[in-house]
């Protein structure tokens, strides 16, 4: 999908359309998790080693609310469990749209979306073709973003709830720090994929060292390592939207 407007959340998306890797995307997320930082960042915001009287972020309670999107009794459905998982992501679901996707049409044609989006494959494993706009996957995206209120960032991380290993937390934030890829979605699985999966297989490995739970996704380390270490910076006048 792809943005075009970098202040606007309703503004068209950034999973399908483009191909190939921007140059300097994996050596981008290979130098944030490769920081002596990045193990620290990790364990702060998950919670892990803090003293007394320090709290975990509330996003380390995105992939873990009760039990996860991805369960397998509601795997193919949103429930209200996600819904609230989003806020601690810091983005809200509109009471009209919520609705729809719990008791409408919107719900129902998202099930069958997601009835057909794998649930235990890592973006790493995948085809192109399973993150293009025509995917289910990539459907799926386009329904939610067409909701009144639902923008590209809302759309991605509801998605990303429900698909963990396979579809990324993409925010703002993350997409000023990795040089804003045409197709974050395609950018991001051939980063992973190159070198014999070498990405993927770092991300794997500064979870286990940082002590995170294995139900955190590689795709979700990549994310919280990015957005720790750019959340300060991005909220500087020097750091504008591109």
């Amino acid at each position: 999908m792809k943005t075009t407007d970098a202040t606007d959340e309703t503004a068209t998306a950034e999973t399908a359309g483009a191909t190939g890797l921007p140059p300097s995307l994996a050596g981008r997320l290979h130098a944030f998790i490769e920081d002596s930082q990045a193990s620290t960042d990790l364990r702060r915001y998950y919670g892990i080693g803090l003293s007394p009287g320090a709290a975990a972020f509330t996003g380390s309670r995105f992939e873990h609310l009760a039990g996860g999107g991805d369960l397998p009794e509601t795997a193919d459905a949103m429930t209200a469990a996600d819904l609230i998982a989003v806020q601690t992501l810091s983005v809200t679901v509109p009471a009209g749209a919520a609705l729809n996707i719990l008791e409408g049409s919107t719900g129902r044609e998202l099930s069958e979306h997601l009835r057909a989006i794998p649930a235990d494959v890592d973006m790493a494993e995948c085809g192109e073709a399973d993150l293009g706009t025509d995917s289910p996957a990539g459907r799926a995206w386009g329904l939610l973003h067409a909701q009144p209120g639902i923008g590209w960032v809302t759309a991605g991380k509801l998605l990303a709830r429900k698909r963990p290993r396979l579809l990324p937390v993409y925010d703002r934030v993350v997409r000023c720090a990795v040089g804003r890829p045409d197709s974050y979605w395609l950018a991001l699985h051939a980063a992973l994929r190159a070198d014999d999966r070498l990405l993927h297989r770092d991300l794997l490995a500064l979870r286990d060292a940082a002590g995170l739970p294995r139900s955190v996704s590689a795709l979700r380390v990549c994310d919280v390592v990015v957005w720790m270490r750019h959340r300060d910076d991005h909220q500087k006048a020097s750091c504008v939207p591109r």
